[in-house]
């Protein structure tokens, strides 16, 4: 079931999507087999007026209206909640030390309406707390039964490496989860993206996610804003991978009889990936649940197109 595959993306639930879309989009998805919601506690901090609890507790009171709590496999993130109120960057993120987490994740859980969360994310790198620090209080959480399992977010793969090696070494709960943005097209080698924070996944991360069974991969932006459809691709996609890419995906979806946004996240599906899919509108949220597989050779076909 392709909802049990794909993640929803919920930035937009409670500010520029009302909470009567909101739930009339959770409903559907939940009716649809859908259960990964995914969020954070600084959702969506950056636009005007929004405090960055508006997510979750949406989510939450959609929740708590329906019932729902045991159908749902709840993520959501730590780390990039700014600490100075109003701040619209991540200048004043909150991090990840001992002190940051223990705030945070009873925030989360509050605004959720719950007691515990499913997939708990390190949002966001931050250097200046060891490691340690953040795996063991991690560990903690796990054990009070606040969360199940543990993610990192925009992280690079050495750094996922050296925590998971960590893990081991001193029997802390390891990250089983990395998020990273994600798509079909890549945005040229080396490019600084404009959107703060984000992190594009690499080859080696891919290649460490293929070669670690534990490890699964969760990608955002996988659509690219809508990018494949209706809006112009940013400039940093303009390069003859993309030109090449596009045409493949062109032929395959018209084989299919499909979009392009759905081949896509077949693709992505079909490596074992989480697609996380941010929607507006209905609409927009029939065409993700469309159940599409695509043929080996096609895969094959769309992975060679580099």
């Amino acid at each position: 079931m392709v909802g049990m595959t794909l993640a929803l993306g919920t930035i937009p639930f409670g500010t520029t999507v009302d909470e009567r879309d909101s739930f009339a989009i959770l409903d559907r998805f939940l009716a649809a087999g859908g259960a990964i919601l995914d969020t954070a506690d600084n959702y969506p901090f950056w636009i005007e007026g929004a405090t960055g609890d508006e997510s979750e507790a949406t989510i939450g009171r959609w929740m708590a209206s329906r019932g729902v709590r045991d159908e749902i496999i709840l993520s959501t993130k730590v780390g990039g909640r700014p600490a100075i109120p109003g701040d619209r960057t991540l200048g004043s993120a909150e991090g990840l030390s001992e002190k940051a987490i223990m705030t945070a994740i009873e925030g989360s859980l509050r605004r959720l309406g719950t007691d515990r969360v499913d997939v708990y994310w390190a949002h966001i790198e931050d250097r200046s707390v060891p490691i340690e620090e953040t795996l063991e209080v991690f560990t903690r959480l796990v054990a009070d039964g606040k969360i199940r399992e543990t993610g990192a977010s925009n992280h690079p793969a050495w750094r996922l490496e050296r925590a998971r090696r960590l893990a081991g070494e001193h029997g802390w709960t390891a990250y089983t989860h990395v998020q990273l943005r994600h798509s079909y097209l890549r945005p040229r080698p080396w490019v600084r993206l404009p959107e703060g924070g984000h992190v594009q996944v690499s080859d080696e991360m891919l290649d460490y996610v293929r070669a670690e069974p534990d490890l699964t991969l969760w990608a955002y932006s996988s659509l690219l804003s809508g990018a494949y459809t209706s809006k112009p691709l940013p400039e940093y996609y303009d390069h003859p991978g993309t030109t090449r890419r596009l045409a493949v995906l062109d032929q395959v979806a018209a084989e299919a009889g499909v979009t392009r946004n759905q081949v896509v996240l077949a693709w992505m599906r079909a490596q074992g990936i989480i697609p996380i899919v941010g929607v507006s509108t209905l609409a927009q949220l029939e065409e993700m649940l469309a159940e599409v597989r695509l043929a080996p050779e096609q895969i094959e076909r769309l992975d060679a197109a580099n």
